[in-house]
Formats: C-alpha cells, sequence, structure tokens
C-alpha cells in the first residue's frame, strides 16, 4: 500500500513533466487568445492595439468561413467511412492463414510511416496526373478521356489520399483487437449452423466495437488539422479549403495574426466540440 511519502515523493517526480506539459499547451494556447483579441499586422505596422471581438465577428462573418468548415467535416466523415470499412475487411483478411503473413502485414501497414507531404506528392505526380499519371494511362487503355482528379473531383480525390494513408492504422487496431476474439465463440456457432455473415455481424463486429471507437476518437483528432495533403495538391482550390488551410491564408497570405489568432480559437472550439461527442461514444461503449 502506498504510503503518504510515496505519494508525496511520485507527485514531486512528476512534477517536472506535467509543469513543461502544460507549458507546452498553456502558452500557445494564451499567445493565441492573446492575439485574438488585437489588430496585429507584422508587414503593416505591427501590433495596432485592441479590437475586441472583432476578429471574431469578421472570421465567422466571412463568405469562406461556412464552406470551409463544411468542407473539413465532409473530409473527416469521407476518410472516417473508408478506414473502418475497409480497417475491419483488412483486418479480418490478414487474421487469416497465409503463406508470408508478416511480409504482407508490413506492407498493408508501411503507408501510414509515409510523411504526408510525400504521401500528397507521389499521388498528385504519379496517379492523379492528367497526362502522364497512372490512372490516366488506365482512362486511355479503355478508351475512356482522362480525368483531372485535383481539379474536377478535388475533394474526393483529397479523402482517397488522406484515407490511405489513415488505413493501415485502423487496420493495425481492427487487427489486434480481432486477434483478441475467443476462436471458441466463431467455433460453436459454426456448429450451430451460423452463417459466416451472422458470425460476423453477431459476434465479430460486436467485439470490435471498442476498437472501433478508439479510432475514430484518433483520426477524428488529427483529420480535424488536415493540411499538408491540400497544400501540396491544390492549395485549397477547387472546394478543398478546410478549416486549418483557411486559418493558413488568413495569417501567412493576408499577414493577419489577429484574424488567424480567432480562426485557431473557433478551430479549438469545434475540435472539443467533437471531442466530447465521441468521448460519449467511447465511454458508452467502454462501460458496456
Amino acid at each position: 500500500m502506498a504510503t503518504k511519502a510515496s505519494r508525496s515523493a511520485a507527485r514531486l517526480m512528476m512534477a517536472p513533466a506535467v509543469i513543461l506539459l502544460l507549458g507546452w499547451m498553456l502558452v500557445p494556447l494564451t499567445m493565441t487568445l492573446w492575439f485574438s483579441f488585437r489588430t496585429y499586422l507584422p508587414l503593416r505596422g505591427g501590433d495596432q492595439g485592441w479590437t475586441g471581438f472583432d476578429n471574431y465577428v469578421r472570421f465567422v462573418t466571412s463568405s469562406s468561413f461556412w464552406p470551409a468548415v463544411t468542407t473539413t467535416l465532409v473530409i473527416v466523415a469521407g476518410v472516417l467511412a473508408i478506414t473502418i470499412v475497409f480497417g475491419v475487411l483488412l483486418a479480418i483478411l490478414l487474421d487469416q492463414p497465409m503463406w508470408g503473413q508478416g511480409i504482407v502485414r508490413i506492407l498493408v501497414i508501411a503507408p501510414f510511416f509515409v510523411m504526408p507531404t510525400v504521401s500528397a506528392l507521389v499521388w498528385k505526380n504519379i496517379f492523379m496526373d492528367p497526362t502522364n499519371g497512372l490512372f490516366a494511362h488506365l482512362w486511355r487503355f479503355f478508351g475512356a478521356d482522362p480525368v483531372s482528379w485535383l481539379s474536377d473531383a478535388a475533394t474526393p480525390s483529397i479523402i482517397l489520399i488522406v484515407s490511405w494513408q489513415w488505413l493501415p492504422f485502423a487496420t493495425l487496431i481492427l487487427l489486434t483487437a480481432i486477434q483478441s476474439l475467443d476462436s471458441e465463440q466463431l467455433e460453436a456457432a459454426e456448429m450451430d449452423g451460423a452463417s459466416p455473415l451472422a458470425r460476423f455481424f453477431h459476434i465479430t463486429l460486436p467485439h470490435l466495437s471498442r476498437a472501433i471507437t478508439i479510432v475514430l476518437l484518433i483520426q477524428t483528432i488529427f483529420l480535424l488539422a488536415i493540411f499538408a495533403e491540400i497544400f501540396v495538391t491544390t492549395g485549397g482550390a477547387f472546394g478543398t479549403r478546410t478549416l486549418s488551410y483557411l486559418i493558413f491564408q488568413r495569417v501567412l497570405e493576408s499577414q493577419n495574426i489577429g484574424l488567424g489568432s480567432a480562426g485557431g480559437v473557433y478551430a479549438i472550439i469545434l475540435a472539443n466540440i467533437v471531442a466530447i461527442f465521441l468521448m460519449r461514444i467511447v465511454g458508452k461503449n467502454l462501460d458496456t
């Protein structure tokens, strides 16, 4: 049993890490809040004083704000749907005994370790280029005109690129969960005459519910801040400007730190709303 002295010693040893973590989180947040209430133009005179909530009003009433929020949510929802559905299917497939199973698993997981910028460049230049891309040659082979993916189907293309990168993460988590499933349950259901689909929907899928909610939560947190893939491929054009990219434009392209900081606060609010909603889902699944 821990004594009072041992608990105090544990808190003392944890204090430097906790202080560093709080500083790492609170200092940028405090600076963002501070600048969001001021007019700060680095190339046009610097700090021009207190403006109150003017930056917040300008940002939210901008014609680009709600389309950016909608695009962000569409991309997040699309990527989550693809990664969870195909992640479950891949996890079931990789759980089956096969020749070279270890190598296949490594190849499936490998895209997750590719940097987002590199991944976007590969898809943009090797696959989606309307002239020399792999998809263009494939379309011509079947007698069809090549598609300019990053202009004619920009949002689905972004969803595809990001899904390719996050699918290995979902597969890894779900594969680990499947491997913890008691095989005796499946064998008993098979002996009772249950079909493969019945075994999947009544045994495998309920067993994966916790893993799916964890994947949903972690991916959503990261996907709300998607930026590199859009910057490299479309530059925010063709309806692919997300909230994070809009903030980038306000800060770096317009050189308006105050307006961009107000957008950052809105992004924090959106992320917390989504996180609270998902945490409720995760909590319900963990309690069952």
